[in-house]
């Protein structure tokens, strides 16, 4: 799903603290929608949906870890494409690996982890004290 300002109550208990009202423009945040209409645009058209967000959304929020594991894991069996997972919402972001995932799928994982945290560490030095 994509950022807005502005979040329906059906969404609100799953971003609280994650799309602060203000600080995040220029995006579109909607749901709950089905993981076929939020990236398929002719699902979402079929199924006469009213959200510029559905069928065309580039993040996808899930509600909770078993959720977005298997989610994540959906690219990594079904296509075998190499996943990097890390979640956030922690003081700091977690890698969320497998037993199964390839040393790839590992060091991919690390590496979204290190540009998250530099990015983290980069805006938290720009912040006024």
């Amino acid at each position: 799903m994509q950022l807005k300002d502005i979040i329906r109550p059906s969404v609100a208990g799953v971003v609280p603290e994650t799309v602060p009202v203000g600080q995040n423009t220029g995006g579109l945040l909607d749901g709950p929608l089905a993981f076929d209409n939020a990236i398929d645009l002719m699902t979402a058209r079929i199924e006469a949906i009213k959200s510029e967000v559905a069928g065309r959304a580039q993040i996808l929020v899930v509600p909770d870890l078993e959720g977005g594991n298997m989610l994540a894991k959906n690219p990594t069996f079904l296509a075998h494409a190499a996943a990097a997972r890390v979640v956030l919402g922690a003081r700091v972001p977690i890698v969320l690996t497998s037993r199964a995932d390839s040393v790839r799928a590992r060091m991919a994982s690390c590496a979204v982890r290190v540009l998250y945290a530099d990015a983290r560490r980069r805006t938290a030095a720009l912040q006024p004290t």
